[in-house]
């Protein structure tokens, strides 16, 4: 059996006509979100050590820490879930992750 050019089907030009695949080059995009979480990774290693140093101080009778250790820990939860959120975002648009949410209809039927 012949293909449209005459060639018998399965032939290596099948599909020759096929664009070149784009080059995948650096997004400065998504490397700005990916050092966005690096530095909401590091802030939240640091208000850890400091929640930790504040606690032990707090323990040894310096009550004035424990505010310190109360900030430190709401500080390290906030850090941690920007991180892990601006991960998703970046994997998203890298294509790893796929996002499932529903799409929004902005069309309202009556």
């Amino acid at each position: 059996m012949a293909g449209s050019q005459g060639t018998p089907v399965g032939t290596p030009r099948r599909g020759a006509r096929r664009a070149a695949k784009p080059k995948r080059s650096l997004q400065p995009k998504l490397v700005a979100l990916g050092l966005a979480a690096l530095v909401a990774l590091a802030a939240w290693a640091l208000l850890v050590w400091v929640a930790v140093d504040s606690g032990r101080s707090a323990r040894g009778g310096q009550s004035d820490k424990w505010a310190y250790l109360a900030g430190a820990s709401v500080g390290a939860v906030v850090c941690l879930f920007l991180c892990l959120w601006l991960c998703t975002v970046l994997l998203r648009r890298i294509g790893i992750l796929e996002d499932t949410r529903p799409k929004v209809q902005t069309h309202h039927r009556h």
